[in-house]
């Protein structure tokens, strides 16, 4: 996608760059006097959440959630895409890969709005919107963890699969703390704008919130794979439990036939003539005996 001036007015221009090539960057270099390296930063798929400045440049790496990219569940790039925030003065530059909420919702807001504005408060509306992603990303794995929980719980539903989406759902969130915690020194450097204390204290209290939705997410998240463990441990005993049971009945009857099984000339049984019936009730009377033990044991 080309360079592409989103919004312009007397205070500010805002410069979008959508999958930048090697020939977009040239031209920001040349035209804006942007360091090379911080525009090869934003090249990175992986690259992690920072605040640099370099003269009157002022960078922001920020990464948003987002639900196109999730094949692995390896690094960050597969559950986030990075925007690069360059403000120059009245002048806002923003580049990112792929399509993001963020820059459409704030495009769409600047659309509606009936005043002008300025480079810092696009800056900030579009760090809120990004913090907002992942605030819906909380509540959406919130709601998949809830319906895992209810199929464990409530469900007589096979519990094969289970295991690989606690598992799955555990890599999302820690994926998206670990994006949110190496973000917190940058969106501190939001002050730095000169911006309005209430302004910045509102994108840390979401960013705060964000973070603490997530990391009680985790720990929700960890108990649940541990309650499922124990479920299934507690499965697998009642199957032992039945069958020790089953032992207890049949290993008595076992030993008295493998006895009278030997057949030995000198066993007296052998010739009686109702031995068969005698031994046969003798087993039965040992079956009776050891079920009222059971259910007196409450086994």
């Amino acid at each position: 996608m080309p360079i592409d001036t989103i919004y312009r007015d007397s205070q500010c221009e805002w410069v979008d760059v959508e999958a930048p090539t090697a020939e977009d960057l040239k031209f920001l270099h040349e035209r804006y006097e942007i360091n090379n390296l911080l525009l090869e930063d934003t090249l990175d798929p992986n690259h992690l959440p920072k605040y640099e400045e370099d003269g009157e440049v002022k960078f922001f790496l920020l990464r948003e959630s987002t639900e196109l990219e999730r094949k692995n569940l390896n690094t960050i790039s597969d559950i986030s895409t990075k925007i690069g925030i360059f403000i120059l003065g009245r002048t806002i530059i923003t580049i990112h890969r792929m399509k993001t909420k963020s820059i459409a919702e704030t495009k769409k807001q600047l659309s509606a709005m009936k005043t002008e504005t300025t480079s810092k408060n696009i800056a900030l509306k579009i760090a809120l919107l990004i913090m907002k992603s992942f605030d819906d990303e909380s509540v959406s794995l919130l709601e998949t963890m809830d319906n895992i929980e209810n199929e464990i719980f409530l469900k007589n539903t096979n519990h094969t699969n289970q295991i690989k989406r606690l598992y799955k759902l555990k890599r999302k969130s820690g994926l998206n703390s670990r994006v949110l915690t190496i973000s917190t020194d940058a969106i501190d450097k939001f002050k730095l704008l000169g911006l309005q204390d209430s302004e910045v204290y509102d994108l840390k209290d979401k960013h705060k919130d964000v973070v603490a939705d997530f990391d009680h997410l985790n720990a929700q998240i960890t108990n649940l794979i541990g309650m499922f463990l124990a479920l299934s441990d507690q499965k697998a005993n009642q199957v032992m439990k039945v069958l020790a049971i089953y032992s207890v009945y049949f290993l008595p009857i076992t030993f008295i036939a493998g006895v009278y099984g030997m057949n030995f000339d000198n066993m007296p049984e052998l010739h009686y003539k109702y031995g068969y019936h005698a031994v046969i009730g003798v087993m039965a009377l040992v079956v009776i005996c050891t079920f009222i033990y059971a259910r007196r044991k409450q086994w």
